[in-house]
């Protein structure tokens, strides 16, 4: 197998202009826009028309392709969906100050999971999961130590 690179996510949005300016707010920058639409784009989406705008953001190395059909629309299912649905459930951000990023979170139209948040006093740690303006989970760590470590139980 000849895999080069994880490409990017994708994540489908109900409108383009606010979950960009949503996840400029966590830090992400926007890379480029594309617009698609025709037989193939139909073909390889499978979705009837097949028009697509999608903008391209980075954070960190990891790319997110924001999706928007302006004529197919968007399907939505229970929102935020329940963690144990098979398939993705999550994006996860390691933050340096959870109760400052919440508010950012706020102010750009996500939605603070309050009951989710839990606070570690033995580990100095917190966590919390918000949505992104479309319901899509997000979780924010605050912990000590490397950020670039991964959790460990």
């Amino acid at each position: 197998m000849s895999i080069q690179r994880l490409s990017h996510i994708g994540i489908c949005v109900s409108h383009l202009a606010t979950s960009v300016s949503f996840y400029r707010t966590l830090g992400f920058e926007e890379l480029s826009r594309l617009t698609v639409q025709g037989q193939q784009s139909a073909q390889l989406l499978a979705i009837e028309g097949g028009a697509l705008q999608a903008v391209y953001l980075e954070r960190d190395g990891t790319r997110l392709e924001l999706l928007y059909y302006p004529t197919a629309g968007h399907r939505q299912d229970a929102v935020p969906c329940p963690m144990n649905r098979l398939g993705f459930t999550h994006l996860s951000l390691r933050v340096e100050k959870i109760d400052e990023t919440i508010t950012r979170v706020e102010e750009a139209g996500g939605t603070v999971l309050a009951e989710t948040r839990v606070d570690n006093p033995d580990w100095h740690s917190s966590a919390v999961f918000v949505t992104d303006p479309d319901g899509l989970r997000i979780e924010l760590l605050q912990a000590p130590g490397d950020p670039n470590a991964l959790p460990s139980g």
